[in-house]
């Protein structure tokens, strides 16, 4: 039996339950479906019993890329990757309309999601994405802690569905709860931001000190141009998302 990495943030899935639910969020039978990260495969396991169209599988773990190369050698619908999910292109590999899955290492579970987010064609390439998170870190992107994560998400992602999990579902158990989140794309951009670069830069200037007033950056960024009758004596926090596409969308005008 293969032992999961700490250095990989490895906790296997291994509640049947849970492992069923995350499957019957979506229909995937004839879909193309990504799983990111499928370790010793027993999410993927539950997605061809569904009969998808094809399943690409993203898998870091040289030895764990082993056994699945193995186990799947004489399926044609299934590639196999091993590679680093923060370094392979891919826009590139994804398939058309693809669902993506994926139980994320909670240590780069954020930087995944910002990667699929800064696609350059959009709407993308897949439909939907449902990802396990950090419970702490899913509160952020959805809003419920405020901060960059959501404004980032909001800028070109929805949620459709939420649910928690339980340590006792992973092998090892990890010391916190976690969270399911359904994700798909928002079609049509209402804000027109160039470079999501921009908006990452902004987010982080504001956010790097959450309890000071925005005035000082504010300025630092924009200048004397800037959003007509906005209190400037407010904290990062108190903003809505769409004040920070329109400083980034200001800030893009100036360069």
């Amino acid at each position: 039996m293969l032992h999961p990495k700490k250095s990989l943030g490895q906790n296997f899935l291994i509640d049947k339950n849970i492992i069923n639910k995350i499957i019957s969020l979506k229909n995937i039978k004839n879909r193309n479906i990504l799983e990111i990260g499928p370790g010793r495969g027993a999410l993927t396991e539950k997605i061809l019993e569904k009969k998808p169209k094809s399943l690409t599988l993203i898998e870091k773990d040289y030895k764990l890329y082993e056994v699945l190369k193995k186990k799947y050698k004489n399926n044609n619908k299934l590639k196999l990757f091993n590679s680093d999910i923060l370094k392979i292109d891919l826009e590139k590999i994804i398939d058309i309309k693809s669902i993506v899955f994926g139980n994320l290492p909670y240590n780069i579970s954020s930087q995944i999601l910002v990667k699929l987010i800064k696609f350059k064609n959009w709407p993308p390439k897949f439909t939907d994405l449902i990802f396990m998170f950090q419970k702490e870190v899913a509160e952020k992107i959805i809003g419920k802690s405020f901060g960059r994560l959501t404004i980032i998400t909001n800028y070109r992602l929805k949620l459709s569905n939420k649910f928690n999990v339980s340590p006792n579902c992973f092998y090892p158990k990890p010391k916190i709860t976690s969270s399911v989140l359904h994700l798909s794309p928002i079609k049509k951009e209402i804000n027109k931001i160039k470079n999501l670069d921009n908006l990452e830069m902004i987010t982080n200037v504001f956010f790097s000190n959450r309890r000071k007033m925005i005035k000082k950056n504010y300025k630092k960024i924009l200048g004397k141009k800037g959003i007509k009758n906005l209190n400037l004596n407010l904290r990062p926090s108190d903003l809505k998302s769409e004040i920070y596409y329109k400083i980034t969308e200001l800030y893009e005008e100036k360069l």
